[in-house]
């Protein structure tokens, strides 16, 4: 048996830019998570041939913001959760008109680093072919270090397919959509990444039995 060290693609972010959240930040992580879950959810409905109503999409994302708030015992003022479930519903229908919408969700594949140690990559949507898609539900163009970071996870997990960022913008009324195409990685920034992977995950990584994984993997050398 093979003993390795694992992350996930967000523990690598948030271990290299690690940000004490505020109470907004959280409010703003509650309601990202609503608007996550949500489309997620019924962007598989649609890829399976259902046809989910407006109506149930905002029911469904009032529920999830209802416990994320919940879970993190945070209490916000009445007009600012009718702020917050009026900029989901505009995301909601906004997403309902990208080319994203009715894609699935990939399996998440590991990244392997000389037998050593692995993080799990999985990105939003896919089409099965070619492309995947990240989506943030704020402006990231150009991509910030941290989802910079993310995407280069991505591109190793997901290589060979092109990779695109998503952004719709709910602080914009009504929301600011953008699809930007990310560049190929360098041999330069995947062994950067690699090289910092694997320092963390040597440093940071729980203990798994390399035989029992079942993720797909894409194997890696560092230089």
């Amino acid at each position: 048996m093979t003993t390795i060290r694992t992350l996930a693609a967000y523990e690598i972010v948030q271990m290299s830019y690690p940000r004490p959240p505020t109470e907004r930040q959280e409010f703003g992580m509650a309601v990202g998570k609503a608007i996550d879950s949500t489309l997620s959810r019924y962007s598989h409905e649609f890829d399976l041939k259902l046809r989910p109503t407006v109506t149930a999409m905002n029911r469904f994302a009032r529920t999830v913001l209802d416990e994320e708030l919940r879970d993190i015992d945070l209490h916000v003022n009445a007009s600012e959760k009718i702020q917050a479930e009026e900029q989901i519903a505009a995301v909601l229908q906004a997403f309902r008109k990208t080319e994203v919408f009715g894609l699935p969700r990939p399996r998440t594949r590991m990244v392997l680093i000389d037998e050593r140690v692995g993080v799990y990559t999985q990105p939003d949507y896919w089409d099965r072919k070619s492309r995947f898609y990240e989506m943030k539900s704020y402006r990231a163009v150009p991509p910030p270090p941290d989802v910079a970071l993310q995407l280069r996870l991505f591109q190793l997990g997901f290589a060979g397919l092109d990779a695109f960022l998503l952004c719709v913008n709910r602080h914009a009324t009504p929301p600011e959509v953008t699809v930007t195409s990310i560049p190929p990685l360098t041999p330069t920034e995947s062994q950067e990444t690699l090289r910092l992977v694997l320092r963390l995950g040597l440093e940071s990584g729980h203990e798994k039995i390399l035989e029992y994984i079942d993720s797909p993997m894409v194997r890696y050398s560092v230089a």
